[in-house]
């Protein structure tokens, strides 16, 4: 187990440091561009022998190489139901902008395609009247910490029956 991001101050760099899990801090900054960076946080996970990959709270998009490593072994959490409010970083402000009655969580495989893997998991957040983008995001963020970890469980199987995925 390890945990690489891009943030030092978000909070699973913060657990990662309170349990004494491997951490890379992997800012962009340190790095002259994103392929660079992402062969270090591939390298980083292969030396911990990382088999699935888990973008949560994670806001860039791998490079080819990564996913190449990875492929069908990273997962992402998204606030929205999927395909839905896809392709960005303001999926709560979008589903406010546009009345939706409903919006959502999403667990799906990272592919190429921004936001269009295979979806593994998906649960339905009502928008309620007089809600917020914070307020919103809360219950959004709720049903993300239900769903992600019987989505990894789920890939984890699917991994264990057919270990060439991804390889």
């Amino acid at each position: 187990m390890a945990v690489a991001t891009n943030r030092p101050s978000c909070g699973g760099a913060e657990l990662a440091r309170r349990r004494k899990i491997p951490l890379g801090e992997l800012s962009l900054k340190g790095f002259s561009s994103e392929e660079e960076r992402d062969a270090a946080m591939r390298d980083f996970f292969r030396a911990h022998r990382v088999e699935l990959v888990v973008d949560a709270g994670y806001d860039r998009i791998h490079t080819r190489p990564f996913l190449e490593a990875f492929r069908g072994r990273i997962v992402n959490v998204h606030p929205s139901l999927l395909p839905q409010f896809a392709g960005g970083m303001d999926a709560v402000e979008q589903a406010l902008r546009g009345g939706a009655v409903m919006t959502g969580a999403t667990v799906h495989l990272v592919t190429e395609d921004l936001d269009a893997g295979p979806i593994l998991a998906q649960e339905a957040v009502p928008v309620l009247n007089g809600d917020t983008v914070e307020t919103l995001r809360r219950r959004i963020h709720e049903a993300e910490y239900r769903i992600l970890p019987s989505a990894i469980r789920l890939l984890e199987a699917r991994l264990a029956e057919s270990p060439a995925v991804g390889q």
